[in-house]
Order: C-alpha cells, then structure tokens, then sequence
C-alpha cells in the first residue's frame, strides 16, 4: 500500500509542477496563482502548499527531479557499461528522443519565466542538489576513492543541460531540446576536441 501512496503522491508533484511551468509560460509570471496551479492539476490550494511552498519552487522540481531520476537510472546500468555510455543511456531515459518542437510562442515564453529573479534562484538550488545526486550515483558506480572525478563528471553533466537549454533558447527556430542535451554530453565524451574547422 505504501508503494501506491507514494506513487500517487509522485503523480500529484509531477502534475503540479507541469502545471505550473504550462500557465506560467502561458501567462507570464504575475498572471498565475497558486489557486489557478492547484485547479489546474485538480487538487486545492492547500495540497499544492503540501508539496511546495512557492511557484518558483513548483517549476524547479522537474528540473531537480530529472538530475534525480538520472542518477537512480544510472546506478540501475550494467555494471560492466563504460561510463559515459551508461550517462548517456541514464540522460536519455530522462527526455524524450521523440519530442514535438514547441509550439509557437513557448520558447519565449520560457525564457521570460526562467528569467524571473525567483526561479533563477531556485534553478541555481536545484542544479547545486542535482549535481551532488549525480556525484553520488557516480562514486557508487566507480567506487573511485578520490572525490574530484565523480563531482567533475557530475558538473559535466548539469552543465551539459545547462548549456544546451540556454542554446535552445537563443534559438530562433528551436527543436526538442533532447538532440542538444545528447550533443553536448557526447562532446565530453570525447574530450572535448578542438572542433576542425575548413
């Protein structure tokens, strides 16, 4: 029975965050509330402030949560997977590889609300916490003793996601934002190569 509860409970932060970001890029971030975030995933204002205490906060979970997610998949590889297969192969079970361009007007929407100064805020707490679950899920898997290579590899990986949402944005034409993300961690993969160019 636990098992189901915390399923749902997932289920009610994972909707409550989607709802969220959608009406706040939608609307701008002065034109949503709390109360419209709760009717929109069905619940009340009161279960919303059970599992967040703020908009901003709201939004950032599933940034947190894919770092998360990652990590949990990256334990779960084949022990024997050279490692930068195994992040990719953990990266890829967190986007998906057949998403949809945005549709008209998302991409500007997106950037005016991680502009805002609150959720710069807590995207910086959420990527400081995600990186560490990263290092972790890396150290396990490695075993190595010396703390630097798990924590670089782990800041590879955030900034890889980092980078590839602000080129996303900057786009004037953006796609899904998965191939970029893919992109930039197969270029650590490599060694970061100096690109030819001729």
């Amino acid at each position: 029975m636990s098992g189901l509860r915390e399923r749902k409970k997932r289920a009610t932060r994972e909707a409550l965050s989607w709802a969220a970001v959608r009406l706040t890029v939608e609307r701008g971030w002065d034109g949503v509330l709390v109360e419209d975030i709760a009717a929109a995933a069905g619940v009340s204002p009161r279960t919303f402030n059970n599992y967040f205490s703020s908009k901003a906060e709201a939004i950032a979970f599933r940034h947190a949560d894919r770092f998360a997610r990652l990590a949990d998949v990256l334990r779960e590889r084949p022990a024997d997977e050279p490692l930068w297969d195994a992040v990719r192969a953990a990266t890829l079970s967190v986007i998906d590889p057949h998403e949809q361009p945005p549709p008209e007007g998302w991409v500007d929407g997106v950037r005016l609300m991680t502009a805002h100064p609150a959720l710069v805020a807590e995207f910086a707490k959420a990527a400081v916490d995600g990186e560490q679950v990263v290092a972790d899920a890396v150290a396990d898997r490695t075993g190595d003793p010396d703390p630097m290579y798990p924590r670089l590899v782990a800041a590879a990986v955030t900034a890889a996601s980092r980078i590839a949402s602000e080129e996303w944005m900057r786009s004037a034409d953006a796609g899904p934002i998965g191939p970029l993300v893919l992109a930039a961690l197969d270029r650590y993969a490599t060694g970061l190569a100096t690109p030819t160019t001729g």
